[in-house]
């Protein structure tokens, strides 16, 4: 029997979206408060991305924590006056601060933190003092194969009798930084379909423990309605969506960036090795091009923010090259984008993506046979 015409909801914990749909977290501040509300808004989860967030504010370079942390505050803040609707924050293991602003998030009052770039393995006793109630936000961490989700859950269960409200499994088609080996990347044995059952299996007996529905979240490639539906055929309960909400009215990032992505062939997506020391597949460009050459763009670390930048020898501040892409200075950085950016061919409004999707999704339940 088939799957409902109709999207199900998702629910993480006592959270229940109308829509199974998470806007992926995309820095450095392509998704601020402006997309995250907007897709709220439309009953999916909008998603701040907290990666350089304080990149943006004019004393940076003097107070990057203190900026780095109001500026999440501020973010937060501004998509709860724009949203009654669900909301997240993406943090990264990598990030120096990513404990501070965790606790920013909580403050906050965050529905739901997604932790990817690391396994999170101190992430609740950071949590657990910070205030003198009990924690409303959610924790889903995002992997990338059922290792990485036994290790964390493991190590949850064991210090703080604790486990995970969800799980993100990203696959190698995704955007930005991928955690995966190079040579993994387009080999079919690490698809996000041949890693989802690992982790779906990981996580089963964890739900049987503490009686509650663990949802898995599918991520990396999905484009379309149709690409929803077939997910969760292969049994997860809801997906993330990152590539495909640059191309709206509200995403946050620059009019040019947006167009790098209208722009662009499949044969301009490219894996590059980023300086945090991780794969990553972004739009090539000229920047690019002149890096790979072996060009340096000089420029000064005053504080090391991400933990695994080879700051000495990278040939580039990889902040400061996203910041620019933002910012609309694509000769001074380079966009970020998954697989199937080259598909994204016009700027719609938040409203009729989610309308797509959703009318995608019905065709595909609709033809479908079984």
């Amino acid at each position: 029997m088939g799957l409902p015409f109709k999207m199900p909801t998702l629910t993480i914990g006592n959270l229940t979206a109308k829509l199974p749909i998470v806007q992926g977290g995309m820095g450095v501040g392509i998704s601020l408060s402006g997309l995250a509300s907007a897709v709220a808004n439309e009953g999916g989860i909008g998603v701040i991305s907290a990666t350089g967030i304080g990149m943006l504010e004019p004393d940076f370079n003097q107070n990057i924590k203190d900026a780095n942390e109001r500026a999440l505050r501020r973010e937060i803040r501004k998509a709860r006056q724009l949203t009654k609707g669900i909301l997240g924050v993406n943090i990264m293991v990598a990030l120096t601060d990513y404990l501070d602003l965790i606790r920013i998030a909580v403050e906050e009052e965050i529905d739901v933190i997604f932790i990817g770039a690391g396994l999170p393995l101190k992430v609740t006793d950071s949590l657990i003092p910070t205030i003198g109630k009990p924690v409303k936000t959610k924790l889903v961490p995002i992997v990338s194969s059922g290792r990485a989700a036994k290790i964390i859950f493991h190590s949850w269960e064991k210090n703080f009798h604790h486990v995970p409200d969800g799980v993100v499994v990203e696959g190698p088609m995704a955007g930005g930084h991928l955690g995966f080996k190079p040579e993994q990347i387009d080999d079919p044995d690490y698809a996000l379909e041949k890693i989802l059952p690992d982790v779906i299996a990981e996580i089963k007996p964890y739900e049987e423990t503490y009686h509650k529905k663990i949802p898995v979240i599918a991520a990396g490639g999905i484009f379309t309605g149709a690409d929803i539906y077939w997910m969760f055929k292969l049994g997860v309960q809801g997906v993330q969506m990152a590539t495909r909400f640059v191309g709206t009215h509200e995403c946050d990032g620059s009019k040019e960036f947006k167009e790098a992505y209208i722009n662009c062939k499949k044969e301009d997506l490219k894996i590059i090795h980023s300086p945090v020391g991780l794969p990553g597949r972004a739009i090539k460009n000229r920047f690019l091009e002149e890096v790979s050459q072996g060009k340096k763009v000089p420029y000064s670390c005053n504080w090391h923010c991400l933990r695994t930048c080879d700051v000495e020898h990278s040939p580039y501040c990889i902040c400061v090259a996203l910041t620019n892409a933002k910012k609309g200075l694509l000769n001074k950085g380079f966009a970020f984008a998954g697989a199937n950016a080259y598909l994204v061919d016009k700027i719609v409004s938040v409203k009729e993506l989610i309308h797509s999707l959703v009318e995608e999704y019905k065709v595909a339940a609709m033809a479908d046979p079984a």
